[in-house]
C-alpha cells in the first residue's frame, strides 16, 4: 500500500519548513507567491490528500459553510452557487447546499440542521424583508452573510453583513427602458413581496416612470413570486383585459420565460406585438431564439464576494464587523424589447 504523503513530506522535497507549507496549503499570508506555487505542485505531484479530521481537531472548526438558497432549479442560483463554492474551495472549506422551496419554515429547519452538523458560517440567499430566522444568529453571534437580498428590519438591517445588487437601480432601470421605446401600458410582474428585492425593484419602476411624468397603472403589478408558472398565470389574466400590457417587465428570467409562453399561446409575438423584459441576464436569457431583454448581475461575483466576508469573520472571530456591499447593475438590450426594430428610443 501506497505511503500518504504528509505536510513533512512536502517540505523536504520544496526544501521549506513544514509551517510554510502548512501556510502555502491554506492560503495564509507569510509565503511568496513563488514558494506557494512550488509548494502546491510538489504537493500535487505527490498526491497530497490534507487529513480534514487532524486539521479540524486542531482548530475547532469544520472547515465546512452551508449555502441556503430557494430552489437549484431556477436559473439564478447555480451560478451564485458556483461562486460562493469555488472561493470557499480555495480557502479550504467545503460548501453544504440546503433548498427551502421558498418556505420560512424549512428554512429555519435548514439553518437549525446545519447548525448541528457543524458548519462554521452559513450563507442565506432566502431571507424575507423581515426575517424572524437571522434573529437567534445575529443573538448567539454565529457567523453569517446575506446575499441576493436584505433584511429591511431596521433593528435587523444594520446588524447584518450582506452582498445584494442595486435592486432599486435595476427596476429604474428597466421600467425606464420601456417607456423610452414608447410604452405607456407595462406590466410589472414582481417577485415574493415579501423580499427586499421585489420591492426595491417594484420602487425603482414606480419612480422611474413618475421621474416621466407618468403614472403606473396598479393594475399593473402583479405578483409572481420568482416562479415561472405563477407569472405564467398572471400573464394569462393580463393578457384577457381590456386594454392588455403592451410591454412585460419580469423581475427575474425564470418569470420572463413563463409569461413568453403564456403570450406564444395567445398568439401574440415577441417583440412586434408585446415587449418582453427580465430581471438577472441568466444564461437562458441570452439563447438564440429567447434573445431577452434584462438587467444584468453578477452573480458568480455576488457568490464569492459572500464566501470572502463570510469566511473573514470565522477566520478573524469577527462576528460583530457589519460588511454591506451593494453591487451594481446594467442594461442587456436583446431583441425581445423591441429596441432594435426601431432603432432608437420614441421618448
Amino acid at each position: 500500500m501506497r505511503k500518504k504523503t504528509t505536510i513533512k513530506d512536502i517540505a523536504k522535497a520544496a526544501d521549506v519548513s513544514a509551517t510554510a507549507v502548512s501556510m502555502a496549503m491554506n492560503n495564509k499570508p507569510g509565503v511568496s507567491q513563488k514558494t506557494r506555487r512550488k509548494i502546491q505542485k510538489i504537493a500535487e505531484k505527490l498526491q497530497y490528500s490534507p487529513n480534514f479530521i487532524a486539521r479540524s481537531l486542531i482548530s475547532n472548526r469544520s472547515y465546512t459553510i452551508g449555502f441556503i438558497l430557494n430552489s437549484i432549479t431556477d436559473p439564478f442560483f447555480p451560478e451564485l452557487a458556483k461562486g460562493i463554492e469555488e472561493y470557499a474551495n480555495k480557502q479550504g472549506y467545503n460548501l453544504l447546499l440546503c433548498n427551502t422551496k421558498r418556505d420560512l419554515q424549512t428554512e429555519k429547519k435548514s439553518i437549525d440542521m446545519l447548525r448541528s452538523k457543524g458548519v462554521d458560517g452559513i450563507i442565506l440567499a432566502t431571507v424575507l424583508k423581515d426575517d424572524p430566522n437571522i434573529v437567534p444568529l445575529i443573538e448567539d453571534e454565529f457567523p453569517f452573510v446575506l446575499i441576493n437580498r436584505h433584511s429591511m428590519n431596521p433593528d435587523l438591517k444594520n446588524k447584518t453583513s450582506y452582498v445584494v445588487l442595486d435592486n432599486f437601480r435595476g427596476g429604474y432601470m428597466g421600467m425606464e427602458h420601456l417607456y423610452r421605446l414608447g410604452h405607456d401600458r407595462i406590466a410589472v410582474i414582481t417577485g415574493n413581496v415579501n423580499t427586499s428585492t421585489a420591492i426595491l425593484r417594484t420602487e425603482g419602476s414606480i419612480k422611474a416612470l413618475s421621474d416621466y411624468g407618468a403614472k403606473m397603472d396598479r393594475e399593473l403589478i402583479v405578483e409572481g413570486r420568482f416562479q415561472r408558472q405563477i407569472a405564467y398565470e398572471a400573464a394569462i389574466k393580463l393578457i384577457a383585459m381590456e386594454a392588455p400590457p403592451t410591454a412585460y417587465f419580469a423581475q427575474d428570467d425564470y418569470m420572463a420565460i413563463g409569461i413568453r409562453e403564456a403570450l406564444f399561446e395567445k398568439g401574440l409575438r415577441i417583440p412586434e406585438d408585446v415587449a418582453l423584459m427580465g430581471f438577472d441576464d441568466t444564461e437562458i436569457a441570452s439563447f438564440a431564439g429567447i434573445d431577452l431583454t434584462t438587467i444584468s448581475q453578477n452573480k458568480y461575483e455576488m457568490g464569492a464576494m459572500g464566501a470572502k466576508i463570510l469566511i473573514e469573520k470565522i477566520e478573524k472571530n469577527s462576528t460583530g464587523v457589519v460588511s454591506q456591499l451593494i453591487l451594481e447593475s446594467g442594461l442587456i438590450i436583446r431583441k425581445s424589447c423591441g429596441y432594435a426594430l426601431q432603432g432608437a428610443y420614441s421618448r
